[in-house]
């Protein structure tokens, strides 16, 4: 690997600048929104697997304790996100500029 000095940059070139790589740009709010819908998903097929338990419709029980286990982990994360990102913003919002 070489590391080339500081005459190899251009003095007038933005280091910020934005570069088009040509690829779509995925935002925080595109993956957040996905992982809750995926969080959705998994809480939705846990509940119809325990009601068709329930109706005796399901002939493995490990599954329905399984997908309840998910269910459960992806909501107990999804929370513990959401506590931290709101501490995160209450600190930001006690900071003296």
């Amino acid at each position: 690997m070489e590391i080339s000095g500081l005459n190899s940059i251009e003095m007038n070139q933005n280091p910020f600048q934005k570069i088009e790589t040509g690829k779509p740009q995925t935002s925080f709010a595109n993956v957040f929104q996905s992982y809750l819908n995926n969080v959705d998903k998994t809480v939705k097929q846990a509940s119809n697997l325990t009601v068709k338990a329930a109706a005796g419709e399901v002939d493995n029980i490990h599954d329905v304790t399984i997908a309840s286990q998910k269910a459960k982990l992806a909501l107990e994360l999804t929370v513990t996100v959401r506590d931290k990102a709101v501490e995160s913003y209450q600190e930001i919002m006690r900071m003296q500029f």
